[in-house]
């Protein structure tokens, strides 16, 4: 595997039961400390702490973080974003829009568009400005070949489609 100046060379390899059962735990609580996983795996302490660093030196375990309730913190609406792009520009469009603060996620996709922005904003304000900011994007294309609805624009006027999610309700709008 080649490396580049930002990623260390990381080995290839083969990940055991017991370094499946390792990732599993620190998927539901990366807080463990090495004692209380390997109580919860039958091993010794040590075998946790080298298991763990031999993955982390791997790249397999890249960090750790926290999960959030973003309606507890006040954003409560999710926008996934359908975004098409110009030829070439994807990888640009990805980065710029990563930067976002709202942005959870962004994904490349295949059919009609070319790219997926999942993000969280606390207010339809926010959501509209943040609406603006990508179409004020060079690289922004209109939708292709999406089906025309009576209510929206032509599509050769539509940049993207987004969906709203409000808790149990959705609301689907295209700009």
């Amino acid at each position: 595997m080649t490396s580049t100046k930002d990623e260390s060379k990381v080995e290839d390899i083969a990940l055991d039961d017991l370094d499946k059962r390792i990732l599993h735990w620190y998927l539901i609580d990366a807080r463990l400390s090495y004692r209380e996983l390997a109580h919860k795996l039958g091993v010794s302490t040590t075998t946790v702490q080298s298991r763990t660093a031999k993955l982390e030196k791997a790249g397999i375990i890249r960090g750790y973080s926290a999960m959030f309730d973003h309606d507890k913190i006040g954003f409560q609406l999710t926008a996934i974003t359908e975004v098409s792009v110009a030829k070439g520009k994807l990888l640009e469009l990805e980065k710029e829009v990563a930067k976002m603060p709202q942005v959870l996620a962004v994904y490349d996709v295949t059919g009609l568009t070319d790219a997926m922005v999942i993000a969280k904003f606390k207010s339809r304000d926010d959501l509209s400005k943040f609406t603006k900011a990508l179409l004020a994007m060079p690289f922004v294309e209109p939708l292709r070949g999406t089906n025309e609805h009576p209510h929206r624009p032509h599509d050769s006027q539509r940049r993207f489609q987004t969906t709203i999610i409000k808790r149990l309700g959705r609301i689907t709008s295209g700009v």
